[in-house]
């Protein structure tokens, strides 16, 4: 068969049903082209293969698991890119969707990767840490709600789809799981940069304790600062507040 490598944050799926849900939820909107990015040992690929007329890639790393995906899946050979998924050029031209089983150890830095890629990204179906996954999906005045949750919400509908127990998966990871969907945004947020929303989003989240006014003071005219608004902290304000804050920034 493989081994699997803790470095590389392998804890692959083993629950058929799990696979199935995922695969469902991935066809509830149709696609023509479609990347897996982590498929370790196959257990979604197998799946993901048997969908007709769509353009399939899968990104993985680990050379052992590219050798067995080979073997085992004889269809896959040619669709595979070996590399990590972080250093690889767009994979389609024109819109695609995006599924993985995402290791848990860079699964924020894919997220951030699926940000630049947006305009062709139309939908994404991942596992995630729960909690990463519930951050991800957390609205303004929830404890987890944080630079994640703005950053993606400003250009994505999140959906928290189900859990995931720790069983479903060889080895069981000490962490529960937690499927999500995105979706872009039908209406643009209107923000003068996305320069600018990272920059207030981070700043404001960085000093999450603190007033507004004390968090992200150095970005703002003093006048502006009086505004009742900043008398609030970080996490009781709306994605849209945030991308209304950057037209009053220096």
């Amino acid at each position: 068969m493989y081994t699997l490598k803790k470095s590389l944050g392998q804890h692959f799926l083993k629950d058929e049903n799990i696979c199935r849900k995922i695969v469902s939820s991935l066809q509830e909107h149709p696609f023509t082209q479609l990347l897996e990015v982590g498929p370790g040992g196959g257990a979604l690929t197998k799946y993901l293969l048997q969908i007709g007329h769509i353009s399939f890639k899968a990104v993985e790393l680990d050379e052992e698991k590219v050798e067995y995906l080979t073997q085992t899946y004889p269809a896959i050979s040619g669709k595979i890119i070996h590399q990590s998924f972080l250093d690889i050029e767009k994979p389609f031209e024109g819109p695609f969707t995006v599924v993985g089983n995402f290791p848990y150890n860079i699964s924020t830095q894919i997220l951030f990767k699926l940000l630049e890629w947006r305009e062709e990204v139309e939908c994404m179906v991942g596992m995630f840490q729960k909690e990463v996954a519930q951050r991800i999906a957390a609205k303004e005045g929830n404890k987890t709600y944080g630079v994640l949750s703005v950053l993606v919400q400003a250009f994505f509908k999140v959906e928290y789809l189900f859990d995931v127990h720790e069983k479903c998966f060889q080895p069981p990871p000490k962490v529960k799981s937690g499927v999500i969907r995105l979706l872009p945004q039908k209406d643009k947020l209107a923000m003068r940069s996305e320069k600018d929303l990272f920059l207030v989003v981070k700043t404001a989240f960085n000093q999450r304790r603190k007033t507004l006014r004390n968090a992200v003071k150095g970005l703002f005219d003093a006048a502006i600062l009086e505004d009742e608004l900043f008398n609030k902290r970080a996490e009781q304000l709306t994605v849209q507040q945030f991308a209304e804050l950057t037209f009053r920034m220096k």
